[in-house]
């Protein structure tokens, strides 16, 4: 395939590979917690946190401090669930991402 020169392929999100796993992962964690029989007290913070990523990595950049703010809720709000501990903890890596690397003096 042919690409004219110096521009590339979009995927809608800027091509950031980490906006695309955050979207990835969030999605999944959306369908798990979705068909997930079990009600609990803080379901509901848990999907509008869920969302409120989504929207986020939408938006293209998400900041830092509300993504983990976001993660912080639904970790909480989700609490011992085992059933949906890998789909939170992909979420986290994905938050993960979006750090600014530490700096080795």
């Amino acid at each position: 395939m042919l690409r004219s020169v110096g521009r590339e392929r979009s995927t809608g999100n800027g091509d950031d590979p980490r906006v695309t796993e955050l979207r990835t992962a969030v999605s999944r964690l959306r369908r798990e917690l979705a068909v997930h029989p079990a009600e609990f007290p803080d379901r509901g913070i848990a999907e509008d946190e869920l969302a409120a990523l989504d929207a986020m990595a939408a938006g293209g950049r998400p900041e830092v401090p509300r993504l983990r703010r976001s993660l912080l809720l639904v970790a909480g709000a989700i609490g011992s669930v085992s059933a949906l501990a890998s789909g939170l903890r992909d979420v986290r890596i994905a938050v993960d991402l979006f750090a600014e690397p530490t700096r080795r003096r």
